[in-house]
């Protein structure tokens, strides 16, 4: 049997996002095929009401980190956290050493965390591979810029301990890169020509997705009962860009005035979240919108919210891959999304859903009516990813082609 260490930037169940999800789908699904997996997290200060890993009989394994920048507000340090930041873990090394059995480490996050990966990985002298989720170069500079925002100011004292654990190399050196983008398999092969690079998608288990769940929507949301509404999934933040679809709710409102806006997701921005509640308060919206907060993966609310909405909507300016799109369609729903790289490697217009530039608030404003005014032509959309789900992106069958690309790398090492 083959047991993985995989390595979490961030683990707070309150704060589920894709990254989170993917990666518990991939080793439900290595689990199905043989594979033990071991989760390593960042220990958090409060214990969380659920823990999604462990709750499915997975060994979690959280180490205390620190974020080592210096003359950042805890405001600033907090958003950092919340995305992630390029953290550091004294506690790691000896975890990972001491990991019993241990053939391969996926760390799915880069900098100082992924050196560490690298680092012990060669002392134990088994094969690391990298797995690229949110987008390493592939990123919009409006994004770049939003993700180094909350260092500004700051004296990153952790450089000199990147450079111990060869945080800068961790890319060119790894038995192997995945990515879920096309693209960003692209950019990374012209950076480093002689890296394996291998474009795997993420997947969803879409029999999950089928059971009814209407009478938890009626239950936990009396609000929406009746009455027609557009559902954004993704934590509350910038770079989704929950903002552009508030923005766009007058006009919607006044061909639609039954129309609701459901925002499914934890805050991870503060500043962003009051910007959103300000918003909201200065257009009106209080009674249209709904803010559900953050929802466990595959939580019977979440799942019926998806069913039952009449679009889901994706603003995002910047998605690597976008498994809210899967989501969506293994749930039945209509997919309206801005053409960002991961969107556009999923999305076909005039088959299985809608693509607009967020520059041209035209092109949204026709598929929504499209969504509300012809049901045969939304459901048809909605039918064709639902297949595509099923025939492509099963997650059973995507975690069986990692769990042969483990298996050659540890072979291949075991020869060096």
């Amino acid at each position: 049997m083959i047991k993985v260490a995989h390595l979490l930037r961030k683990y707070n169940p309150d704060e589920w996002g894709g990254t989170e999800a993917a990666v518990k789908r991939l080793v439900e699904g290595l689990r199905r095929h043989g594979t033990e997996s071991v989760v390593f997290g960042p220990r958090l200060s409060h214990v969380p009401a659920t823990d999604p890993f462990a709750a499915s009989g997975f060994k979690v394994r959280t180490f205390n980190a620190i974020l080592p920048i210096w003359r950042i507000s805890e405001a600033q340090r907090q958003e950092m956290i919340a995305i992630g930041g390029n953290i550091f873990s004294f506690d790691l090394i000896g975890q990972l050493m001491r990991e019993k059995g241990l053939n391969l480490i996926n760390t799915h996050a880069t900098n100082r965390l992924g050196g560490t990966a690298l680092t012990i990985a060669r002392l134990r002298k088994i094969p690391v591979v990298v797995t690229i989720h949110g987008g390493l170069f592939d990123l919009p500079a409006s994004v770049r810029e939003q993700l180094a925002k909350p260092a500004r100011g700051g004296i990153d004292w952790g450089k000199g301990l990147g450079l111990f654990l060869r945080s800068k190399k961790v890319i060119a050196q790894a038995d192997a890169i995945v990515t879920c983008n096309v693209r960003e398999a692209e950019l990374i092969s012209q950076r480093f020509p002689n890296q394996r690079v291998v474009v795997q998608p993420h997947g969803v288990s879409a029999r999950r997705y089928q059971a009814s769940e209407g009478e938890t929507v009626d239950r936990e949301y009396p609000q929406l009962k009746d009455h027609p509404y557009l559902l954004v999934l993704g934590r509350l933040d910038p770079v989704k860009n929950q903002g552009w679809l508030l923005g766009q709710a007058p006009e919607l409102l006044r061909r639609y005035p039954d129309l609701r806006f459901v925002l499914a997701g934890s805050c991870t921005n503060e500043g962003y979240g009051t910007e959103l509640r300000a918003t909201i308060a200065g257009l009106g919206l209080e009674d249209r919108v709904i803010q559900t907060g953050g929802l466990p993966p595959e939580d019977p609310r979440l799942i019926g919210l998806l069913q039952r909405a009449k679009g889901v909507v994706v603003p995002s300016l910047s998605e690597t891959f976008g498994i809210v799109i899967l989501e969506a369609w293994a749930a039945g729903a209509p997919v309206i999304s801005s053409k960002t790289s991961g969107a556009l490697g999923l999305v076909k217009p005039g088959e299985n859903g809608w693509l607009f530039d967020l520059e041209d608030p035209a092109a949204f404003h026709n598929a929504v009516d499209q969504i509300m005014t012809r049901p045969d032509t939304a459901a048809a959309m909605a039918a064709q990813g639902m297949k595509e789900v099923a025939a492509i992106y099963d997650s059973d069958v995507l975690a069986g082609k990692v769990n042969q690309l483990y298996g050659e790398l540890i072979e291949r090492r075991k020869r060096l």
